[in-house]
Formats: structure tokens, sequence, C-alpha cells
């Protein structure tokens, strides 16, 4: 897959696209990153890629053309169909949250173009034009959508075969269908004892089915604590079994006669 990256920064994902265990997934080609700067798209000796917002305001807007020159010479470079051009995708505010469905479909993309606004925003004139998605973060702004793309690159990354050590691994990670939708269980490693907390004594019995009952409880008081929606639509979906409901209604019992 391939993601194309229109930002006025590309040196930040430079460092980005070299470190950790995600580096592999790029470095291999099993996801291609290519970084675009409008700027470099842009007439006069300045390279203007902003002015000030029509009907007055604080802060600057990005301007259309220089936008629209860069994604044609990223359409231009990539040679696709028209019927099949990969999608533009713009990181704002008004966007769809990103959350675990929508990175596995990205993972078995064949990628898009992502556009990383800056100031005030885009001119709505280029939006209206190219953008066919607009995703968000969740409800805070950011300086730019750089963080976001990133964030949508580490974490379609790590989905792709071979770049994780263990391939089973983000079945394990929260939110994953694996687990039903729920929170992770929490971990623990040595030593056992650290500044005079101990492991708790499932994990330590070599018994794997305690161990997994363990776990399961703990994702299921996690989820429910901290992200209850999740465990309704895990509920709603018929995830969860008898002994499911039976330990979790054993939670409400012990939460209704405490103090």
């Amino acid at each position: 897959m391939r993601f194309d990256v229109i930002t006025l920064f590309p040196e930040l994902f430079e460092p980005f696209l070299k470190s950790g265990v995600t580096r592999r997934a790029y470095e291999s080609g099993l996801v291609e990153v290519k970084l675009w700067n409008p700027r470099a798209f842009a007439d006069g000796n300045y390279r203007r890629v902003d002015d000030r917002s029509f009907g007055g305001g604080p802060g600057m807007v990005m301007l259309a053309e220089p936008l629209a020159r860069c994604l044609e010479a990223v359409r231009a470079e990539r040679a696709e169909p028209e019927v099949s051009r990969a999608p533009v995708v713009l990181f704002s505010p008004i966007g769809n949250a990103l959350d675990h469905s929508g990175v596995a479909a990205w993972s078995a993309s064949a990628g898009a173009v992502l556009i990383c606004g800056r100031y005030e925003g885009l001119d709505q004139r280029f939006i209206d034009r190219y953008v066919d998605q607009q995703i968000s973060l969740g409800d805070f702004v950011l300086s730019g959508g750089e963080i976001a793309a990133i964030a949508l690159l580490d974490a379609v990354a790590r989905l792709q075969p071979g770049v994780l050590n263990d391939e089973g691994s983000h079945q394990l990670d929260s939110f994953n269908p694996a687990l039903d939708g729920l929170l992770d269980c929490p971990h623990y490693t040595r030593p056992e004892v650290w500044r005079e907390q101990g492991v708790p004594d499932t994990l330590l019995s070599g018994n794997h089915a305690h161990i997994e009952s363990w776990r399961r409880e703990q994702r299921l008081a996690l989820t429910r604590q901290h992200r209850p929606e999740l465990l309704e639509a895990a509920r709603e979906a018929g995830s969860l079994t008898d002994a499911d409901e039976a330990f979790l209604r054993g939670l409400t019992a012990k939460s209704s006669h405490q103090p």
C-alpha cells in the first residue's frame, strides 16, 4: 500500500519512519510513504502557501492552488485510473473519530493521499473539490495534521504481517475483535515483587486455563469501569458468555455493598 502525505513539515516524519518496530513496514515497502511539500508548488520568491481569511479574523488560511498543484503531481506519479484513485483524506475536527475498525480497514486498503492542514485550516474550495474523507483523532485541536497522519501510519503499519515480533501480538490489543472489542488486561514482568507490590498469584500459577480466565475477567472489569459503552456493544453483539455475565453481576453486587 502507498500513502502520499502532503505536509508543510515533511521533516517531522523522517525520524518516525526510521524508528521503532514499525520501521520494518516502511523499510520493506509493505507500507510505502512519500512526502510532498505544497510549498514546492507555490508561486513567487517566497513560495507563499497561506493568506488572510476573507471576512477578517485571526490566523491564516492555506491557499487552494499550491495544494491542488501538489495533489495533481501526486496523482500523476501514482498514475491511477480515475475510477480507482486513492482517496484524499484530510485530518480535521469535523471528521469521524479514528478507531480500530477504521485502522483495520486502512491496513487492508491500497492506501490514500493524506492532507495535513496548518494554521486556521484550508481554503474550503479545495476541500469541497478534492477531499473524499475527513478524520479526527478526538475532540481537541492540534497545531497541524502531521501528528494525526503519523498516528494513522503507525496504527496501519503495526498490523502488517512480519512487523511485530509476535504475529499474534496485535490480536490482544484493546478494541480488537479477537477480544470482543474490550480493553486489554493488565500486564506484569520481572521482578515478582517491585517496591513491595507483588504479581497476582494466578499469573505465577502455571495454570494456563486459570490465567486466561483471570485475564478475561480483568478485561471485563476494566472495560466496565473505564469504557462501559464498549461492554454494552459487546453485549449487543452477543459476545459475552454466561460466565462473563455472572462475573459482571458479581462486580455490580460488590459495588452496591460498598460504603
